[in-house]
């Protein structure tokens, strides 16, 4: 597709940062949670996703108990052997709060995309991925590249991933889809966070009205929001007969073919789509900015 927008040209991107991060995982080892640590993993908005994702892909990969947080809410009294913050810009208030109120106390690692900004110095460790920064408001890159490099470090990363991306790129979006009123994104495991990511970029980038769920949750009361002109897209494997259920109610059904984090570039590209359609600039998301820094008396 023709890039027009900073959103789109970064997206785009999106295969070969996940191939650099993954050969440089290996040199990230001692900073990166290591086999049998108790780790919770931190982040806002989008990286608050990304933890979700990462922290059930480690602990489902027999590697400590694991836990995702808004660095807003995370449980200062409770003990960790590291905590892994993610922010793309290194400014979030919440996130620096969060280091600052545990320094001394727990192993910091924070995994940043700019290296001038005060996180460099609030983090025991720092990993930074300056090659999947961005220009826009509304993450791509950054998000999934670090989702990438912890997915190397877990030994769960293959070029496979990387041929799913170019494919969720170059294939047309399922027919009709870009039309929808409502979408609804469902995930299993790893891929709930992907699914609550999916329907946030549709939110800041189109406005749209989408929800997201774990896909066994769906069928416990969302599914009555499904009719004819909505979409449901499964990111992962679905459960079975949950297919055959949406196709009933006259929704859309999308399955996900391809690798979930390959399929979470689908949906951004979707993001912009329907942006477009609806006479919307994804680089101008309304109410955003690239950080929230929130004054403190």
């Amino acid at each position: 597709m023709t890039a027009t927008t900073y959103v789109e040209d970064e997206l785009t991107s999106q295969p070969e940062c996940w191939t650099r991060a993954a050969a440089e995982a290996a040199g990230h080892r001692d900073a990166l949670p290591q086999p049998g640590e108790r780790v919770a993993i931190v982040g806002c908005g989008t990286s608050y996703f990304m933890a979700q994702a990462v922290a059930a892909l480690r602990e489902g990969a027999g590697q400590g108990e694991t836990d995702a947080f808004a660095a807003s809410e995370f449980p200062t009294g409770r003990p960790y052997d590291r905590v892994v913050a993610l922010t793309r810009s290194g400014t979030t208030t919440e996130v620096l709060e969060l280091l600052a109120a545990t320094k001394g106390r727990t192993r910091t690692t924070a995994i940043t995309a700019d290296p001038h900004t005060p996180v460099m110095g609030s983090a025991d460790d720092v990993v930074v991925l300056d090659h999947a920064d961005e220009r826009s408001v509304v993450q791509t890159r950054f998000a999934t590249t670090a989702l990438t490099l912890l997915r190397a470090h877990l030994g769960l990363h293959s070029e496979a991933v990387v041929a799913d991306a170019r494919t969720a790129l170059a294939e047309p979006l399922p027919e009709g889809i870009v039309e929808c009123a409502q979408f609804t994104f469902l995930g299993r495991g790893w891929t709930v966070g992907l699914a609550n990511e999916a329907a946030l970029k549709m939110r800041e980038a189109s406005l749209s009205w989408t929800e997201a769920y774990p896909a066994m949750e769906y069928r416990h009361g969302p599914i009555s929001v499904s009719t004819r002109g909505t979409a449901t897209w499964m990111l992962g494997e679905a459960p079975e007969g949950l297919a055959e259920q949406v196709r009933d109610t006259g929704a859309l059904w999308v399955a996900g073919g391809l690798d979930p984090l390959a399929e979470l570039v689908r949906a951004q590209r979707l993001a912009v789509a329907v942006a477009a359609a609806r006479g919307l600039d994804p680089d101008r998301p309304r109410h955003l900015t690239r950080s929230v820094i929130l004054a403190r008396p």
